[in-house]
Protein backbone atom coordinates (compact mmCIF):
# COMPACT_ATOMS: atom_id res chain seq x y z
CA UNK A 1 0.00 0.00 0.00
CA UNK A 2 1.48 3.38 -0.37
CA UNK A 3 2.94 5.17 2.23
CA UNK A 4 2.25 8.59 3.49
CA UNK A 5 5.15 10.95 2.34
CA UNK A 6 7.55 11.67 4.54
CA UNK A 7 8.04 15.75 5.33
CA UNK A 8 9.70 18.06 8.17
CA UNK A 9 7.82 18.59 11.29
CA UNK A 10 6.75 21.91 10.49
CA UNK A 11 5.23 20.78 7.17
CA UNK A 12 3.34 17.58 9.44
CA UNK A 13 2.26 20.14 11.75
CA UNK A 14 0.55 22.68 9.44
CA UNK A 15 -0.97 20.15 7.66
CA UNK A 16 -2.26 18.17 10.78
CA UNK A 17 -4.11 21.95 11.80
CA UNK A 18 -5.72 21.68 8.51
CA UNK A 19 -7.22 18.57 9.08
CA UNK A 20 -7.96 19.34 12.49
CA UNK A 21 -10.43 22.05 11.34
CA UNK A 22 -12.21 19.33 9.49
CA UNK A 23 -12.04 16.50 12.26
CA UNK A 24 -14.19 19.58 14.34
CA UNK A 25 -16.57 20.03 11.93
CA UNK A 26 -17.22 16.69 11.45
CA UNK A 27 -17.67 16.40 15.50
CA UNK A 28 -20.25 19.42 15.44
CA UNK A 29 -21.73 17.74 12.09
CA UNK A 30 -22.00 14.14 14.49
CA UNK A 31 -23.47 15.74 17.59
CA UNK A 32 -26.13 17.92 15.42
CA UNK A 33 -27.45 14.64 13.52
CA UNK A 34 -27.24 12.58 17.22
CA UNK A 35 -29.67 15.74 18.51
CA UNK A 36 -31.75 14.84 15.42
CA UNK A 37 -32.17 11.26 15.97
CA UNK A 38 -33.33 12.44 19.64
CA UNK A 39 -36.14 14.25 18.23
CA UNK A 40 -37.68 11.32 15.87
CA UNK A 41 -41.20 10.44 16.76
CA UNK A 42 -41.76 6.86 18.64
CA UNK A 43 -44.31 4.21 17.86
CA UNK A 44 -45.89 2.35 20.66
CA UNK A 45 -45.48 -1.29 20.74
CA UNK A 46 -48.78 -3.01 21.13
CA UNK A 47 -47.93 -6.40 19.76
CA UNK A 48 -46.68 -9.22 22.34
CA UNK A 49 -43.40 -10.59 21.97
CA UNK A 50 -41.51 -13.79 23.63
CA UNK A 51 -38.03 -14.21 23.27
CA UNK A 52 -36.08 -17.76 24.51
CA UNK A 53 -33.17 -17.42 27.38
CA UNK A 54 -31.79 -20.05 29.66
CA UNK A 55 -33.43 -19.11 32.29
CA UNK A 56 -36.86 -19.27 30.03
CA UNK A 57 -38.99 -17.44 27.88
CA UNK A 58 -39.11 -13.56 28.19
CA UNK A 59 -41.27 -10.45 26.92
CA UNK A 60 -40.00 -7.34 25.52
CA UNK A 61 -40.36 -5.53 28.34
CA UNK A 62 -38.54 -8.61 30.24
CA UNK A 63 -35.51 -7.65 27.69
CA UNK A 64 -34.96 -4.30 29.68
CA UNK A 65 -34.02 -5.68 32.61
CA UNK A 66 -35.96 -3.41 35.09
CA UNK A 67 -34.27 -0.28 32.64
CA UNK A 68 -35.56 2.27 30.79
CA UNK A 69 -33.64 1.91 27.83
CA UNK A 70 -32.84 -0.94 25.70
CA UNK A 71 -30.45 -1.33 22.77
CA UNK A 72 -31.18 -5.07 20.48
CA UNK A 73 -28.51 -5.67 18.63
CA UNK A 74 -29.94 -7.51 15.82
CA UNK A 75 -27.02 -10.68 15.15
CA UNK A 76 -27.62 -12.26 12.14
CA UNK A 77 -27.84 -16.14 13.19
CA UNK A 78 -30.08 -18.28 10.64
CA UNK A 79 -32.15 -21.28 12.60
CA UNK A 80 -30.01 -23.65 9.89
CA UNK A 81 -25.94 -21.95 10.81
CA UNK A 82 -23.58 -23.81 12.91
CA UNK A 83 -22.05 -20.46 13.98
CA UNK A 84 -23.22 -16.29 13.74
CA UNK A 85 -22.30 -13.75 11.02
CA UNK A 86 -18.75 -12.86 11.01
CA UNK A 87 -19.52 -8.99 11.14
CA UNK A 88 -22.07 -9.07 13.97
CA UNK A 89 -19.12 -11.41 15.77
CA UNK A 90 -17.05 -8.30 15.05
CA UNK A 91 -19.04 -5.83 16.52
CA UNK A 92 -20.02 -8.01 19.74
CA UNK A 93 -16.31 -8.37 20.15
CA UNK A 94 -16.11 -4.59 20.22
CA UNK A 95 -18.47 -4.32 22.83
CA UNK A 96 -17.13 -2.19 26.08
CA UNK A 97 -18.08 -2.99 29.22
CA UNK A 98 -21.88 -2.78 30.09
CA UNK A 99 -21.58 -0.74 33.42
CA UNK A 100 -21.28 2.25 31.33
CA UNK A 101 -24.75 1.87 29.25
CA UNK A 102 -26.07 0.83 32.88
CA UNK A 103 -25.37 3.69 34.36
CA UNK A 104 -27.16 5.31 32.29
CA UNK A 105 -30.97 3.13 32.42
CA UNK A 106 -29.95 1.42 29.36
CA UNK A 107 -29.27 -2.56 28.48
CA UNK A 108 -27.70 -4.20 25.16
CA UNK A 109 -28.67 -7.59 24.21
CA UNK A 110 -28.42 -9.79 21.55
CA UNK A 111 -31.27 -11.18 19.38
CA UNK A 112 -31.04 -13.68 16.68
CA UNK A 113 -33.38 -16.22 15.05
CA UNK A 114 -31.39 -19.51 16.04
CA UNK A 115 -32.20 -21.41 18.58
CA UNK A 116 -30.86 -21.20 21.60
CA UNK A 117 -29.04 -25.21 21.13
CA UNK A 118 -27.29 -23.09 18.16
CA UNK A 119 -26.87 -19.99 20.31
CA UNK A 120 -25.45 -21.60 23.15
CA UNK A 121 -22.58 -23.30 22.17
CA UNK A 122 -21.41 -20.38 19.66
CA UNK A 123 -21.32 -18.04 22.96
CA UNK A 124 -18.98 -20.00 24.54
CA UNK A 125 -17.24 -20.40 22.32
CA UNK A 126 -16.78 -16.71 21.72
CA UNK A 127 -16.03 -16.35 25.58
CA UNK A 128 -19.48 -13.40 25.45
CA UNK A 129 -21.30 -12.39 28.58
CA UNK A 130 -23.59 -10.33 27.20
CA UNK A 131 -27.37 -11.34 27.24
CA UNK A 132 -28.01 -13.38 23.99
CA UNK A 133 -32.08 -14.29 23.00
CA UNK A 134 -33.67 -16.38 20.76
CA UNK A 135 -36.71 -15.21 18.68
CA UNK A 136 -36.97 -18.18 17.18
CA UNK A 137 -40.61 -18.49 15.61
CA UNK A 138 -41.56 -15.76 16.10
CA UNK A 139 -42.45 -12.26 14.57
CA UNK A 140 -39.87 -10.05 15.79
CA UNK A 141 -37.29 -10.19 13.37
CA UNK A 142 -39.50 -9.74 10.63
CA UNK A 143 -41.57 -7.01 12.18
CA UNK A 144 -38.31 -4.81 12.90
CA UNK A 145 -36.32 -5.51 9.19
CA UNK A 146 -34.39 -8.07 10.77
CA UNK A 147 -35.09 -11.13 8.39
CA UNK A 148 -36.17 -10.47 5.05
CA UNK A 149 -37.89 -13.32 3.74
CA UNK A 150 -35.19 -15.87 4.51
CA UNK A 151 -32.28 -13.64 4.48
CA UNK A 152 -30.64 -12.25 7.64
CA UNK A 153 -29.91 -8.55 8.22
CA UNK A 154 -27.36 -6.97 10.19
CA UNK A 155 -28.71 -3.76 12.50
CA UNK A 156 -29.86 -2.32 15.62
CA UNK A 157 -33.41 -1.87 17.25
CA UNK A 158 -33.37 0.98 20.03
CA UNK A 159 -36.68 1.18 22.44
CA UNK A 160 -37.90 2.87 25.43
CA UNK A 161 -39.91 1.94 28.12
CA UNK A 162 -42.54 4.14 30.23
CA UNK A 163 -44.53 1.87 33.04
CA UNK A 164 -45.41 -0.70 31.21
CA UNK A 165 -45.12 0.92 27.84
CA UNK A 166 -43.04 -0.17 25.71
CA UNK A 167 -41.99 2.36 22.30
CA UNK A 168 -39.91 1.75 19.06
CA UNK A 169 -37.29 4.92 19.01
CA UNK A 170 -34.92 4.10 16.47
CA UNK A 171 -33.17 1.37 13.93
CA UNK A 172 -30.14 1.60 12.14
CA UNK A 173 -28.87 -1.15 9.44
CA UNK A 174 -26.04 -2.34 7.47
CA UNK A 175 -23.61 0.16 7.44
CA UNK A 176 -25.65 2.24 9.60
CA UNK A 177 -23.41 0.13 12.76
CA UNK A 178 -19.95 0.83 11.48
CA UNK A 179 -19.39 3.90 13.95
CA UNK A 180 -20.10 1.27 16.92
CA UNK A 181 -17.06 -0.96 15.22
CA UNK A 182 -13.57 0.38 17.82
CA UNK A 183 -11.98 -1.55 15.34
CA UNK A 184 -12.38 1.01 12.54
CA UNK A 185 -12.68 3.51 14.56
CA UNK A 186 -8.76 2.69 16.04
CA UNK A 187 -7.54 1.43 12.08
CA UNK A 188 -9.06 5.01 10.54
CA UNK A 189 -6.22 7.00 13.06
CA UNK A 190 -3.93 4.39 10.97
CA UNK A 191 -1.63 5.66 7.72
CA UNK A 192 -2.55 2.32 6.30
CA UNK A 193 -6.12 2.77 7.39
CA UNK A 194 -8.68 -0.40 6.92
CA UNK A 195 -6.57 -1.64 4.15
CA UNK A 196 -9.76 -2.66 1.89
CA UNK A 197 -9.52 -1.04 -1.07
CA UNK A 198 -9.37 -4.29 -3.33
CA UNK A 199 -12.08 -5.53 -1.26
CA UNK A 200 -15.65 -5.63 -1.89
CA UNK A 201 -18.07 -5.10 0.41
CA UNK A 202 -18.55 -6.92 3.24
CA UNK A 203 -15.23 -6.84 3.48
CA UNK A 204 -13.92 -10.54 3.79
CA UNK A 205 -11.01 -10.10 5.96
CA UNK A 206 -13.08 -10.49 8.76
CA UNK A 207 -12.89 -13.88 10.67
CA UNK A 208 -14.59 -14.93 14.12
CA UNK A 209 -11.61 -14.33 16.62
CA UNK A 210 -10.40 -17.71 16.92
CA UNK A 211 -10.21 -17.80 13.49
CA UNK A 212 -7.21 -15.64 12.83
CA UNK A 213 -3.81 -16.87 11.53
CA UNK A 214 -1.08 -14.47 14.11
CA UNK A 215 1.30 -14.72 11.48
CA UNK A 216 5.12 -14.17 12.40
CA UNK A 217 4.46 -12.27 15.28
CA UNK A 218 5.12 -14.40 18.40
CA UNK A 219 4.83 -11.96 21.05
CA UNK A 220 0.86 -12.18 19.59
CA UNK A 221 -0.29 -15.30 19.65
CA UNK A 222 -1.95 -14.90 23.68
CA UNK A 223 -3.44 -11.59 22.67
Amino acid sequence: MTQPRVVSRDEWEAARAELLVKEKELTRARDALSAQRRRLPMVRIDKEYVFRSPDGPVDLPGLFGGRRQLIVRHFMFHPDWDEGCVGCSLQVDNLGHPAHLHARDTRLVLVSRAPLTRIEPFRRRMGWTVAWFSSFGGDFNPDFGATRGDAECSGLSVFLRDGAEVFHTYSAFSRGGDALINTYNYLDLTALGRQEEELEYPQQWWRHHDRYDVGHSPELENH
